[in-house]
C-alpha cells in the first residue's frame, strides 16, 4: 500500500501567498492576461507549421535518403519542441483561457505519438505534486534498476558507470513512449496515490485509435509512399525519434536531477517537512534562464521554479516573472536554485549521476532524506 502523503503547513507556506499576490499584481498592473499573447502563438505556429512541413517535404519523394534522414531527425527535434511549447502549456490549461482551444492544442501531443491523457494524469497531477518524491515521483524512475536517479534505490556495480550511459539512454525515452509507456501507465491500477484502475469508455479508443494512426501515418504510409526499401523507413523512424528522446530528456532531467535537488522522503506518518511551495523550490533547478534560445526551443521548461510555482500562467510570462519569484525567495531565506548555462546544468547532471552511482548512503536534513551531495542552494 503507498502511503498517503501530505505536506506540512507551516508559517514558511505564507512564502506562496506572498509570491502569487505579487505575480497577480504583476498581471494586473500590467493588464496583462496569464495566457498566450502573440509573440507565444507566433511560437505554435513556428513549431506546428515547421513539423508539418517537414513531413510534407519527406513525403515528396524529392530528396536523397541522406536528405530525408537528416529532416527525419529534425521533425524529431521539432515534435520534442511543439511538446515543450504547445502540448505542455496547453495540457496544464496554461495556453488560453478558452478550455477548448487548451484542448484543441493540447491534442499536438499526439504528434509525438504520446497520449495526453495519460501525460496529465503522471505528470500535472503526480509530477507536479509530489516531485522528486521516491516512490511517487514516476518521473525519477527512469529505467528501474539500470539507472538511480533515486537515493533509495539498492545501488549495484553497474551504477558506478551509469555517468557514462544514461544520457545516451535518454534517446530511446521517445521509443518507449510511443510503444511501450501509454499502455503500461494506462493499465497500471495506481500512479502515485491515484487510483488508475478505471478511465472513461472514450480514453481507451483514443489510447489505440491515436496509436493506430500514429504508427500508420509514420510507418505504414512512409513504406507505401516513398521509393525506398521498408527497413530505411524504420532506421528513419528510429532516428527520428532518438533525436525527440534525447531533446525532452535532457531537458525534464536538468530540471530536476542536478546537484542540490533534493529527494526528500516523507516520515513514517507520509509527512513532507515543509509546504508545497516550499518542496518545489527545494526539488527543482532553473537552467541557463537568461538564453533567449533556450526560452525559445525549451518552451520555458529552463524556468522549472516558475513552472511548478505557475503551471497555469503561460511559459511566455516567466522571464518576466521570474525576477518576482527569486526576489521572494530569497526574502524568506529559501533556496533558489540555478545553473547558469545548459552546459553547466549537464555537468551538473552527469557529477550527480556519478554520484548516485557510488553512494549509497543518505542523512537526514530537518527531517528529509537526501542525496549527500544534495547541500547547495545554488549551482553555478
Amino acid at each position: 500500500m503507498v502511503t498517503q502523503i501530505k505536506f506540512k503547513n507551516s508559517t514558511r507556506s505564507a512564502f506562496f501567498t506572498t509570491t502569487r499576490e505579487r505575480v497577480d499584481a504583476y498581471f494586473n498592473e500590467n493588464s496583462l492576461s496569464p495566457h498566450a499573447n502573440g509573440a507565444m502563438w507566433g511560437k505554435a505556429i513556428f513549431f506546428l507549421g515547421g513539423y508539418a512541413l517537414l513531413y510534407g517535404l519527406i513525403l515528396s519523394n524529392l530528396f536523397g535518403i541522406w536528405v530525408m534522414l537528416g529532416m527525419a531527425m529534425l521533425l524529431g527535434v521539432f515534435a520534442a519542441c511543439i511538446g515543450f511549447n504547445v502540448s505542455h502549456d496547453a495540457l496544464h490549461g496554461a495556453f488560453s483561457a478558452r478550455p477548448w482551444v487548451n484542448r484543441l492544442l493540447g491534442s499536438s501531443f499526439y504528434l509525438l505519438g504520446a497520449n495526453p491523457y495519460i501525460w496529465k494524469i503522471t505528470h500535472n497531477v503526480v509530477h507536479h505534486t509530489y516531485t522528486n518524491i521516491p516512490g511517487h515521483d514516476e518521473d525519477i524512475e527512469f529505467a528501474p534498476g539500470l539507472v538511480r536517479l533515486d537515493p533509495q534505490d539498492t545501488l549495484h556495480p553497474w551504477h558506478r558507470y551509469q555517468q557514462w550511459y544514461t544520457i545516451p539512454l535518454y534517446a530511446l525515452a521517445s521509443l518507449s513512449w510511443v510503444f511501450r509507456k501509454d499502455y503500461v501507465k494506462f493499465f497500471k491500477k495506481q500512479i502515485g496515490q491515484r487510483d488508475n484502475s478505471s478511465h472513461p469508455q472514450r480514453e481507451y479508443i483514443n489510447l489505440f485509435g491515436s496509436k493506430v494512426l500514429y504508427y500508420c501515418f509514420f510507418l505504414l504510409l512512409p513504406m507505401i509512399v516513398l521509393d525506398v526499401a521498408w527497413w530505411q523507413v524504420v532506421v528513419g523512424f528510429v532516428m527520428m525519434h532518438l533525436a525527440e528522446g534525447l531533446v525532452l530528456g535532457l531537458v525534464f532531467q536538468l530540471a530536476h536531477v542536478v546537484e542540490g535537488t533534493l529527494f526528500p522522503m516523507p516520515d513514517e506518518q507520509g509527512d513532507i517537512q515543509s509546504a508545497w511551495a516550499i518542496h518545489q523550490l527545494y526539488t527543482t533547478a532553473n537552467f541557463a534562464p537568461r538564453s533567449r534560445l533556450a526560452a525559445f526551443v525549451c518552451g520555458g521548461l529552463n524556468r522549472q521554479i516558475e513552472h511548478h510555482l505557475f503551471p497555469k500562467v503561460c511559459h511566455i510570462h516567466y522571464p518576466a516573472i521570474t525576477s518576482i519569484v527569486q526576489r521572494t525567495a530569497t526574502e524568506f531565506g529559501l533556496p533558489y536554485m540555478e545553473n547558469k548555462s545548459f552546459g553547466s546544468a549537464l555537468r551538473s547532471h552527469f557529477r550527480l549521476l556519478r554520484q548516485l552511482g557510488r553512494r549509497p548512503v543518505n542523512e537526514s536534513i530537518s527531517g528529509a532524506t537526501v542525496c549527500q551531495s544534495d547541500l547547495i542552494k545554488v549551482s553555478n
